[in-house]
Formats: C-alpha cells, sequence, structure tokens
C-alpha cells in the first residue's frame, strides 16, 4: 500500500466516522480515537508516523483559526479576568505538578518531566471547541472554555522551550531568559496576528469575487502562523488573534453571498482535518507503546495517574476562582454547577500531541535524548484518555449541572430577534412609501413579505408560550411542501430546456436558504 493510499483510506475512515458520530449524536472526537486506535491495533496496519510539521503547518492553523473567529469581543470582555488566571496561573501549576509527579513515578529525570508537564499543561482549543459545538452552553461559560484554551497556549509553548533546552542543554535557563522568550513568542506572535488581519481586512474590502475571498480567508491562517514562526514568534498567538480580530469584522468586510460560501468550504475543510487529526492520534498510540518496548510496561498507570493529576490541579484552580467570581459579582449562595463544567471541559488534544512530537532526538552532545519515547506514549496516552473519558462523559455532566440552554430558550431568542427585524423592516418601509421612493407595486410586496416574516415570527413565539399550539409546525411543514413544489418544476423547467443551468442553480439556492431558514 503506498502512503498516497494509506492517506486516503484515512481520510475515508476518519470522515465516516466522524459522520456516524454526528448522526448518533455523540462527540465525534472521542469516537475517532478509538476508532483509530482499534486501526492501529490489526496486525496488517504497518506503525503509523507523522511528522510535527505537517500537523503544525497543514493540520493546525485552519482549526485554530475556525476557533478564534468564533470569540465574541463582547463575551471576551466580560471574562478576560478568569480567563488569564487560567490561562498563566493554571498552566503553571499543571506543568509543575505533572512534572513532580512524573518524576517520582516514572523513570523520567527531572527536566524531561518537566517537559512533559510542559507539554500538557494546556487544554486544546481544536478538542475543546469540537466537543464544545454539541452543548447549549450559557455564553459566558462557552466563551470562558473556549478562550482559556485559545489564549493558554502561548504559556504552555513559552513553558515547553524552555524545557526543552534545559533538557537537550543538560543546564538550567534563568527567569529572565523565561520571560524573554515569553515576551518574543506571545507578544510577537499577537503582533504578527493583528498585522496579518490588518492587510486581510484591507484586501477584502476592496473585493467582491467569491473565489477570491474564499482563497483569502484559506491562506489567512496560513500566512499569519509561517510569518510568525519566521520571526521566532508564536505562530499559534499569531493565528489566534488574526481570527478573533477578523471574525468580529466578517459583517463589515463581506456580503451575504461571500459569506455563505465561505462558510461552506470553511466548514467543510475544518470537519476533514478534525476527523483526521483525531483519528491519527489514536492510530500513533499502538505503534509508541511498540516503540517503548518492555521497560515501559508500566505506562498505563503512569499514564493514569498524569491524566488524574491535570483534572485534580484543574479542579483546584477552578472552584476557588468560580466562588470569589461568583462573591464578586454579588450572585447568591455559591453553586458549584459552573466550576464543575469548567474542569471537566479542560480536554488534551493536537496541540499537546505535536509540541511532543518536536522534541528533538539527540542532546547538544549528539546523545540520544534519554525517555523520549516514554514521553511521546504518556502524552498521547492522557490525551487519548481525556477525549474519550471527558468527551463522553462532558455531555451528562452539563445535563445534570442544570446549566445547559432549553432548546425553547433559543427558540424564543431567536423568534424575538426576527420580529423586531420584522418590525424594522416594516418601519423603514412606510417611511419610504411616504417619500414614494418606489412603485406602490414594490412597496405592497415588500410589505407583503415582512408581514409574513412577522407573523411567522408571532406564531413561533406562540408555539414558545404554548407547546399545545403547532401553528409554527403547521406553517414549517406547509412552506417546505410548497418549496419542495416548486423545487419539483425548477427541474422540470430545467429538463424541458426551458432554462440555463446557471438559472437552476441560482433558484434552487434561494429556495435551499429559505428551507434552512425554516428552522426545525
Amino acid at each position: 500500500m503506498t502512503d498516497l493510499t494509506a492517506v486516503l483510506l484515512l481520510v475515508a475512515l476518519a470522515t465516516a466516522v466522524a459522520t456516524g458520530a454526528r448522526h448518533w449524536r455523540i462527540p465525534a472526537p472521542s469516537l475517532l480515537v478509538i476508532a483509530g486506535i482499534g486501526v492501529g491495533l490489526l496486525p496488517w496496519v504497518r506503525d503509523f508516523r507523522v511528522s510535527p510539521q505537517v500537523i503544525n503547518l497543514v493540520v493546525l492553523p485552519p482549526l485554530l483559526y475556525a476557533s478564534a473567529e468564533e470569540i465574541s469581543w463582547r463575551e471576551l470582555r466580560r471574562v478576560w479576568r478568569p480567563v488569564t488566571v487560567l490561562a498563566f496561573g493554571l498552566v503553571l501549576a499543571s506543568a509543575a505538578a505533572v512534572g513532580a509527579v512524573a518524576a517520582a513515578i516514572t523513570p523520567l529525570s527531572g527536566t524531561t518531566a518537566f517537559v512533559l508537564g510542559a507539554v500538557l499543561a494546556s487544554t486544546d482549543p481544536v478538542a475543546v471547541t469540537a466537543l464544545g459545538r454539541r452543548l447549549a452552553l450559557p455564553p459566558r461559560v462557552q466563551m470562558m472554555v473556549q478562550a482559556e484554551s485559545l489564549f493558554n497556549d502561548a504559556t504552555s509553548l513559552v513553558l515547553f522551550k524552555v524545557a526543552v533546552g534545559t533538557a537537550v542543554a543538560g543546564g538550567a535557563l534563568s527567569g529572565g531568559t523565561a520571560a524573554g522568550e515569553f515576551v518574543l513568542l506571545g507578544g510577537g506572535g499577537a503582533l504578527v496576528g493583528a498585522v496579518v488581519a490588518g492587510l486581510v481586512a484591507l484586501i477584502r474590502r476592496r473585493t467582491e469575487d467569491p473565489v477570491l475571498e474564499t482563497v483569502i480567508a484559506l491562506v489567512t491562517p496560513y500566512a499569519a502562523y509561517v510569518l510568525a514562526e519566521d520571526v521566532h514568534a508564536s505562530g499559534v498567538t499569531a493565528v489566534v488573534v488574526a481570527g478573533v480580530v477578523l471574525g468580529g469584522q466578517a459583517q463589515r468586510l463581506t456580503n451575504a453571498p461571500i459569506r455563505l460560501q465561505v462558510h461552506a468550504v470553511y466548514g467543510t475543510v475544518v470537519f476533514l482535518l478534525e476527523s483526521v487529526v483525531f483519528a491519527i492520534i489514536g492510530l500513533e498510540l499502538p505503534s509508541l507503546i511498540r516503540d517503548l518496548g518492555a521497560e515501559g510496561h508500566a505506562w498505563p498507570l503512569q499514564a493514569l495517574a498524569v491524566a488524574g493529576t491535570l483534572l485534580t490541579v484543574r479542579m483546584l484552580w477552578v472552584f476557588p476562582l468560580s466562588a470569589a467570581m461568583q462573591r464578586r459579582r454579588g450572585i447568591g449562595p455559591v453553586t458549584w454547577r459552573v466550576p464543575a463544567v469548567l474542569s471537566w471541559a479542560g480536554t488534551r488534544g493536537v496541540l499537546p500531541l505535536a509540541a511532543a512530537l518536536s522534541i528533538p532526538l539527540t542532546a547538544h552532545d549528539g546523545t540520544p535524548l534519554p525517555q523520549r519515547e516514554l514521553v511521546l506514549v504518556l502524552t498521547t496516552a492522557v490525551v487519548v484518555f481525556t477525549l474519550v473519558l471527558q468527551g463522553f462523559t462532558l455531555a451528562p455532566v452539563v445535563r445534570r449541572s442544570g446549566i445547559a440552554l432549553e432548546p425553547a430558550h433559543t427558540e424564543r431568542e431567536e423568534a424575538n430577534a426576527r420580529d423586531s427585524l420584522a418590525r424594522a423592516g416594516l418601519t423603514q418601509l412606510e417611511q419610504l412609501a411616504e417619500l414614494e421612493a418606489a412603485p406602490e407595486v414594490v412597496v405592497d410586496q415588500l410589505r407583503r413579505g415582512l408581514q409574513a416574516r412577522l407573523d411567522h415570527a408571532r406564531a413561533q413565539l406562540d408555539e414558545a408560550a404554548d407547546p399545545a399550539d403547532s401553528t409554527a409546525t403547521a406553517y414549517r411543514a406547509m412552506r417546505r411542501a410548497l418549496i419542495e413544489a416548486e423545487s419539483a418544476e425548477l427541474q422540470r423547467l430545467y429538463d424541458e430546456h426551458r432554462i440555463s443551468d446557471t438559472t437552476r442553480r441560482r433558484i434552487q439556492r434561494t429556495l435551499d436558504l429559505e428551507d434552512v431558514g425554516l428552522g426545525e
């Protein structure tokens, strides 16, 4: 089997498993990891290895960018204090605790154990975002989980580089050197990301070509990452900053058709990359264990101890922090529902694996770096453990906590928004009609359309207030039946050569968008 065939089979397997996970409403990352392990254990499957450069340069930039684009500036300003505490304090505490535990229970030296701690210190934005999409968390909680996972990588990356430099050099680095590296990596990456975002915004404001816009959207995260790495800054931070800045300007940079196309293309890319990368994590574990040999037979217990340490340290930070925030905001008695969800949502994923794979093979004196294989095995095992255990149980924890938003709440909020939009449109239309800015027939047509939207929104609100009232459900069913009839007629016109394929596609897209807009 050639390498190209293996890659194509991996993509097909990952896509099939991820599609099944969506259908069965279970976390795709967790199922993909299990599927990868299963395939990796088959006797005829050869050892699977992926270069860290492939993960860093090909996979991570678009996934990080997509996660960062979902960050809301408004929500981020509300949670920046706890996110800062978690992104700095919790990362340092986790690295120190894991390093101490690993040095005590594994053959790793103190410096190598700290490398392991630095690798696993931060939560993973790709995994957290992929798991969080399934959960109806309140905006504040979702923002804390997602923002922490995005902004703690600079701290973890500095720790990792300092730890690896110490292990390779066989010495110790000063605190001043570590602080300087942090400024260079984090600050330099943020600056590069902001510059790239500014240049991209200027270009996108001056073009309305959908193909060019899509290409720019796909190239942006790679440009931010590569430019930052070239100046020895943090590529991860650059991508995150560029994504946050451009995500907040998306509505002003492009028009609706372009946004729809870019969103569809990017959604496909993210789906494929997420599916493949989590399957790779599972595939690599069996081959890494085989490389470890008989002397590493205790790795399962060691990995459980490290994973338990990470979860314990996270709880010891999150619970007191949440209690202090609740008292500061004056929210009645302290509740442990939110910190329980925040603690359990701290999964590890792609970034720790990429960092571990980038550990050098030899020290400065040319000798092999000791216990590198054990670090790789423990890292991958902890990633698999958190993705499987926390991934499969996060939804039940959210349900038991009672903080998840009910579907009725979301539907009511959307219906209220649609009602307000329709009213604003009618008000503006009446003002334009008084000025005689358009023929009366045009005004009547627009008025009927807006009134229909207003009636639909009112029906949804009535149904939310009284579930027994099925007016909105009946409206959706009837409208979908009409859309189906219109689609059939459109196909008939095309089959009889009365319209071109371009016209058929354009009208069918309009019908599809209306169908999607009807909701569930």
